[in-house]
């Protein structure tokens, strides 16, 4: 009799691991996992209140700009064309009447959603130049994760303004020294992102070393604090670039 409680007892553990039951915090983990895998790829709006407000400003920017050829979209780097990088721009964009859309602090499924709520709306460019994945970086993502976030926004951009190309740069060098955490999550990210590329209306273009010096060291001199650029960084930035913008917008063979 006592034998047979004990099999009565295990009956429901029996029965529940056959059925593929997981413990609870297994499967909050598993769930947690996921969250995150499709945290660079699921579009998401932000809910503070600078970036509501940058949104919408980029939106009547887009409405007063319909025949924008140029497109820069990304995060605070690209945002900060309007900071340190603002006389840059105007040496080289302002004339090709190209629009910043950039916020700071995005991820890529941010820009994902931006790009389907206004940020695209009445435009038709020529050429989209993407800088987008170094937060994921920051908020945990895997390089996969990241690359596949990206992969998510070219694929955005093709359905969308399919007459567009889209250059896609590589994620920016962070952290002083080559062997930071979050500069090899980046480059290897990179590896991924730049088999994205099919020559004919997705390019890929890295410019890092131009930031770096001969050991992979990255000066305060480009980027003060390791991440974002200074005017003398948006100067080496458009300067490494421009040949590659100019043939794709058709300015040169």
């Amino acid at each position: 009799m006592r034998n047979l409680s004990r099999r009565a007892y295990l009956l429901p553990f029996v029965v529940a691991l056959a059925c593929g039951f997981v413990a609870p915090a297994e499967l909050a983990a598993r769930n947690a996992l996921q969250r995150r895998i499709q945290s660079s790829t699921k579009p998401v709006p932000r809910k503070d209140s600078g970036w509501v407000q940058r949104q919408e400003q980029l939106n009547e920017r887009v409405k007063k700009h319909p025949d924008a050829q140029l497109l820069f979209i990304g995060d605070s780097i690209t945002h900060g064309w309007e900071g340190g990088g603002k006389e840059v721009w105007q040496k080289y964009y302002d004339k090709r009447h190209a629009i910043n859309l950039g916020i700071g602090g995005d991820q890529t499924q941010h820009v994902l959603w931006r790009l389907d709520h206004g940020n695209l709306e009445g435009l038709h460019p020529k050429l989209a130049v993407v800088m987008i994945g170094t937060n994921n970086a920051g908020s945990g993502n895997s390089s996969k994760e990241i690359a596949d976030g990206v992969k998510a926004v070219v694929d955005k951009l093709r359905a969308k303004v399919s007459d567009c190309k889209v250059l896609v740069l590589a994620i920016f060098p962070r952290d002083p020294v080559a062997t930071g955490r979050l500069r090899k999550v980046n480059d290897a990210a990179n590896e991924i992102i730049a088999k994205f590329a099919d020559n004919q209306n997705v390019f890929y273009l890295d410019i890092n070393q131009k930031f770096l010096g001969a050991d992979g060291s990255l000066s305060k001199e480009i980027m003060p604090d390791f991440l974002h650029p200074n005017a003398k960084g948006y100067e080496i930035w458009a300067t490494a670039i421009e040949p590659t913008v100019a043939k794709l917008l058709g300015e040169s063979s």
